[in-house]
């Protein structure tokens, strides 16, 4: 096994994979076509992951956050359109998704009544600006409960089914 990197400010590709406990060496053997020196590369930041390395990096290292960290942090399609997600406890996430669904159900009608006439008026534009924070708001915590499902499949909280 390498050597520990002492590095305070690791970015989320080597605090990943120092977190399961992988050299540069071992996690090139893991991740198949990264090698130890484009690794050593991203984790230094002399060079931006390529979309395929960071979801062999996410399947190898076992952590879900490294897509969405990537789609919202370095892709500039993804920090458009992409929410924030975070790993959170599943109860935080569950109350966070019924509420999220509660304030949609509440702007159901509202957004019938806009869609109607298939044009958004000045009137009715403050209004679909609410409807789009609260889609924005249950988009984001869809994302987190789908983090805390591939993590709780990678760590056994949850089995996968059969």
């Amino acid at each position: 096994m390498g050597r520990r990197s002492t590095k305070e400010d690791k970015n989320i590709y080597q605090q990943s994979r120092e977190n399961k406990g992988l050299s540069r060496d071992a996690a090139e053997e893991v991740l198949q076509f990264v090698s130890a020196d484009r690794i050593e590369k991203i984790e230094s930041g002399k060079s931006a992951p390529h979309p395929d390395e960071v979801l062999a990096m996410e399947q190898g290292y076992q952590n879900p956050e490294l897509s969405n960290y990537y789609c919202t942090h370095e892709c500039p399609i993804g920090m458009k359109y992409v929410q924030k997600a975070e790993l959170k406890e599943l109860p935080q996430l569950t109350v966070e998704l019924l509420s999220a669904l509660h304030a949609m159900d509440e702007e159901r009608d509202r957004l019938i009544d806009i869609s109607v006439d298939g044009r958004v008026n000045s009137f009715e534009r403050k209004q679909f600006d609410v409807i789009l924070q609260k889609l924005t708001v249950l988009d984001r915590t869809i994302r987190g409960m789908r983090i805390w499902i591939e993590d709780a499949l990678n760590t056994g909280k949850m089995d996968e089914a059969k």
